[in-house]
């Protein structure tokens, strides 16, 4: 077998540069229960699951005030996607679509991002509900949710303009 992933039909991918321009320092693991991408829940909806962000020990002095919020914005790296696809062929829509106008992993920046209710946090574990990573899923960083500067809810989503090729 070969290193290559599979493509769907139309899939495009580019050359990722040699080096690259940031270094990140991972704070923690998320504990899911999800081993294969294929279980998780998409966008963190559709599971009433508990999961377990893992802070690392030198990190967990920033947790201070963490639990005056009832939620969180995880940022977590998504280590087992693949980078290099700019045109994908996701399962849910027809056609193709450009890798910036959809949210799944498989991007040049894996980064992921969800909103999570806070459950509990315990000796540097917080306990929450509505990710959608695998196990052992690599923590960026943690910020509360705020309802009056992070929900817009003017904000649309046009369905016809991700149906066509524009670039624009």
């Amino acid at each position: 077998m070969s290193g290559e992933p599979a493509r769907r039909e139309g899939e495009e991918s580019v050359a990722l540069p040699a080096t690259h321009d940031a270094g990140l320092y991972f704070i923690g693991r998320i504990r899911t229960p999800w081993t294969e991408r294929a279980d998780c829940p998409k966008n963190g909806l559709q599971s009433d699951a508990v999961c377990t962000v893992l802070v690392d020990e030198r990190y967990r002095p920033g947790l201070r005030n963490v639990a005056g919020a009832s939620h969180l914005i995880l940022l977590y790296w998504m280590d087992r996607a693949e980078r290099a696809l700019v045109l994908q062929r996701p399962r849910h829509a027809d056609g193709l679509r450009g890798t910036f106008s959809l949210r799944s992993p498989v991007r040049p920046n894996p980064i992921a991002l969800s909103v999570v209710e806070l459950l509990g946090i315990e000796d540097g574990a917080l306990r929450v509900r509505g990710l959608d990573c695998l196990d052992g899923t690599p923590l960026l960083d943690i910020k509360p949710y705020y309802a009056s500067t992070d929900s817009r809810p003017e904000a649309v989503l046009d369905r016809s303009g991700l149906q066509g090729g524009a670039l624009a």
